[in-house]
């Protein structure tokens, strides 16, 4: 079994929880978002960014305004909408609750 294979199945299953977190500290343009998960070692193309960001609107977790640039054309910008805020609360219960329980089973021998 290919073990860096299931650890970036691993860090896949996490991006959308992942964009809300980095969305709910400030509003960001794609080329941001995936820099600061690059950063963080969780590797993304814009080709696998994209689509999460339009689900995450489709689903009304996400707005976007845009924005002229000084360097070429306008940008679109992020921002995590009321809902979205409401959904991350969620996430981040079923983050803490995912932790303990994995810290659980480890510490069982």
């Amino acid at each position: 079994m290919n073990v860096e294979n299931a650890k970036a199945q691993m860090r896949k299953g996490t991006l959308e929880y992942c964009i809300l977190l980095i969305l709910d500290k400030k509003d960001a343009y794609a080329s941001d978002i995936i820099n600061q998960l690059k950063e963080n070692h969780l590797i993304v193309v814009e080709g696998t960014l994209y689509p999460l960001l339009t689900r995450q609107k489709n689903a009304a977790l996400l707005s976007y305004r845009w924005e002229e640039s000084t360097q070429g054309p306008p940008r679109k910008y992020y921002a995590i909408t009321e809902i979205g805020r409401a959904y991350l609360k969620e996430m981040d219960k079923g983050w803490s609750d995912l932790v303990d329980t994995i810290n659980s089973i480890k510490a069982t021998k």
